[in-house]
């Protein structure tokens, strides 16, 4: 034992008793001792007790206390490990459990030494994981998932505070043995983050304290909702979850796909089956606008609902492509966060931005990089065809501008507005071709287009908003024939100019 050498040594959860021979005989050798924490059972309990009092032990207790979060904790106790094991050449640094269960310091030093070439060896003992699942005193079938509790506080500041990520793992309903909640406010952030997965909040989930701790050992049911009601964490807490019944899962994404393959599935739905990527595209197109028409009417339910059926077209598109071989929706998934990281060095690197102009013009230079857009010869291409006319017409004078392609001022955009509508006025005057009229019409309300360009407004919305304009006004027109006992075409033009004007009184009105 004269080489230098880490022995990195499990001090299993809490029963002296558990403890391997080759981890007593080490903590026994007159090696120096450092430990993580002093606050474990085991230290304090004999035959170690009386064998470490004779032994030099250092514990790294006040590095909790130094350190503002525990990630400057664990890298403070890894230096101060391999500052003891370069001024003394052989140590012993012990943990609670086995060292390789969820320890963090011990990833860190394995790390850290192997990047100095100290070598390090690993005493294994019982750990936390077997002494709850004895204190449980059930079998767990399925995956078991073991969690470090402290992963399961809300996201950080700049993230969105009104809807905290959820961890996969916990949507799966399998059985989860949570570890490291010493405290209310972790077994808070515990209940939360499994109530956002979709665990009722009366479900029966299990304090267990003091693990493989003789006489110490408890496990006490309680509701969810309950969890954080007690004083009863401390750093030998931990929370075991039972399986959800699958009938109280809550659906999610994947379930999403696995109804799409069900649906898809030779004893599933026919007219799911029949389907194509061309007979679904009109699909695609309706509901992208039944989103844009939630989200004008202000509606977040009815957004909810619209966003399904948008994601539900993009399931059935990957669904289509799996079948043939092509790709899979994790695929999609996995080409969109790539791009996206891709195209934002500002936040995923170290490029800095000065502001939203700036990021734009990063994003479009990253974009004409790309596999795929390096061939491009116009600064036209790319602009999908099968955009709405008025959609692509602001697009492709969006990239004529940035070469220089532009009027010098907004009134000479103007002025070929009336020339084109002189033109137009013309061409209907000589009784022109339709195709004559129609070129004409074309012009005009390309350069209308240029107009809205000029000033900040989007042409679409506008128009939008004039659709959405009309529609009250006429059906205040409907509205007034019926309570007059007439159909709408019964009415002579002036009163139906009388009706417009007083529904156009009625929204100024409304408006102040």
């Amino acid at each position: 034992m004269n080489a230098p050498m880490i022995y990195i040594v499990g001090l299993g959860p809490g029963d002296p008793s558990s403890l391997p021979p080759q981890a007593f005989a080490l903590l026994s050798s007159g090696v120096p001792v450092f430990l993580r924490t002093g606050r474990h059972p085991t230290l304090s309990r004999e035959p170690l007790a009386a064998v470490l009092a004779h032994v030099s032990v250092t514990a790294f207790d006040d590095e909790y206390e130094r350190n503002a979060t525990f990630d400057a904790t664990y890298d403070a106790i890894v230096r101060r490990v391999l500052a003891a094991q370069a001024e003394h050449e052989t140590i012993v640094y012990a943990v609670p459990g086995h060292p390789l269960v969820g320890e963090s310091t011990v990833a860190r030093l394995l790390s850290a030494a192997k990047e100095k070439n100290v070598p390090v060896t690993v005493i294994p003992a019982p750990s936390f994981v077997d002494a709850c699942l004895l204190a449980i005193g059930e079998a767990v079938t399925g995956d078991l998932c073991v969690l470090d509790a402290l992963t399961l506080r809300p996201d950080p500041p700049g993230a969105a505070a009104e809807a905290p990520s959820v961890p996969p793992v916990l949507r799966g309903g399998g059985p989860l043995l949570l570890y490291q909640v010493h405290s209310r406010a972790v077994a808070s952030d515990t209940k939360l983050a499994l109530m956002r997965a979709g665990y009722p909040d009366d479900f029966s989930v299990f304090l267990v304290r003091g693990a493989g701790v003789p006489g110490e050992e408890s496990v006490t049911p309680t509701p969810l909702y309950a969890l954080d009601r007690t004083d009863a964490h401390d750093h030998l807490t931990s929370v075991w979850v039972p399986p959800l019944p699958p009938e109280m899962r809550r659906p999610y994404f994947d379930s999403l796909v696995e109804v799409m393959a069900r649906l898809r599935a030779p004893q599933g739905c026919p007219w799911d089956r029949e389907q194509t990527h061309l007979s679904l595209r009109q699909y695609v197109i309706e509901e992208a606008y039944e989103v844009v028409e939630a989200i004008d009417g202000g509606d977040p339910d009815k957004l909810c609902e619209e966003l399904g059926d948008l994601l539900l077209q993009v399931v059935f598109h990957a669904q289509l492509a799996a079948e043939e071989g092509m790709f899979t929706i994790d695929d999609v998934a996995a080409a969109i966060v790539e791009k996206l990281v891709r195209r934002h060095p500002h936040v995923f690197g170290e490029l800095k931005v000065i502001d939203a102009n700036e990021v734009l013009s990063n994003w479009q230079a990253i974009k004409a990089s790309e596999k795929g857009n390096q061939d491009r010869t116009s600064i036209l291409d790319g602009i999908p065809p099968s955009l709405p006319a008025l959609m692509r017409a602001l697009e492709v004078s969006k990239r004529a501008v940035k070469v220089g392609f532009e009027w010098a001022k907004t009134g000479d955009v103007l002025d070929k507005v009336e020339e084109e509508l002189n033109e137009l006025r013309a061409e209907v005057t000589a009784n022109a071709p339709k195709e004559r009229l129609a070129d004409e019409l074309g012009d005009l309300l390309f350069t209308l287009v240029n107009v809205g360009r000029r000033i900040g407004v989007d042409p679409e919305e506008a128009l939008r908003a004039q659709l959405r304009k009309f529609d009250r006004r006429f059906r205040y027109i409907e509205a007034q024939a019926a309570a007059k006992g007439k159909r709408v075409d019964q009415l002579t033009l002036d009163a139906m100019e009388r009706f417009w004007q007083d529904a156009k009184t009625q929204e100024s009105e409304n408006k102040q």
